[in-house]
């Protein structure tokens, strides 16, 4: 009998995991070194591309997990999808975009329904808050990357990619047109801040 390969043996595991896992998790469960696995995982990388099927390897700041390709993804029914709810999007969106972003700014722009959000990202796992002062600061999380398909975890390679997104997207153009909104961050710097209307 021959052995199975590891390539074989990790998209097994991935699969059957259903979640992201590190080199290191992957390797003591399977019994290899973290450089074979590291090896066998670019090789699983290269042939589902190759096979070019429904699923693919994609890695998230160190962890990897097989997902389905978003271009099949959206063709999926959508209890079959991770999708937050549509009224999560917003107060989502402006976390990532403006993270390191104080609870309080969050409210001034969404109003009182700002709290049940980040309660609700906080239970998905999609941001963090973490205590300053009389606020909260809030940002985003490895479950938000991995939902939104974002390479990063650090959340400043998160808001830049974020805004990359949403400038590539053209969703801001009419406005940024018409108002720019600067805001001061504290260690001095200035950022362009993304406006907000009244719409639910």
């Amino acid at each position: 009998m021959t052995e199975t390969p590891l390539e074989f043996l990790l998209e097994a595991q991935l699969f059957a995991a259903g979640r992201s896992l590190s080199v290191k998790e992957l390797a003591e469960t399977l019994g290899y070194e973290t450089d074979e696995v590291h090896a066998a995982l670019d090789q699983l990388q290269g042939s589902l591309k190759r096979r070019r099927g429904a699923l693919h390897l994609a890695e998230v700041g160190g962890r990897w997990a097989m997902e389905v390709k978003p271009k099949v993804a959206a063709h999926l029914p959508r209890e079959t999808k991770t999708d937050l709810p549509p009224r999560l999007l917003k107060a989502a969106s402006l976390i990532a975009y403006h993270q390191p972003m104080p609870q309080s700014r969050l409210v001034d722009m969404l109003g009182q329904r700002a709290y049940d959000h980040v309660r609700e990202l906080a239970q998905a796992g999609m941001i963090q808050r973490r205590r300053d002062g009389n606020t909260r600061r809030l940002s985003t999380t490895r479950r938000f990357s991995e939902v939104f398909g974002c390479p990063h975890t650090d959340r400043a390679k998160v808001r830049a990619w974020f805004r990359e997104q949403v400038a590539e997207s053209g969703i801001l153009d009419d406005v940024l047109g018409s108002v720019v909104i600067e805001e001061e961050l504290e260690d001095g710097t200035v950022q362009a801040v993304l406006p907000v209307g009244e719409d639910e």
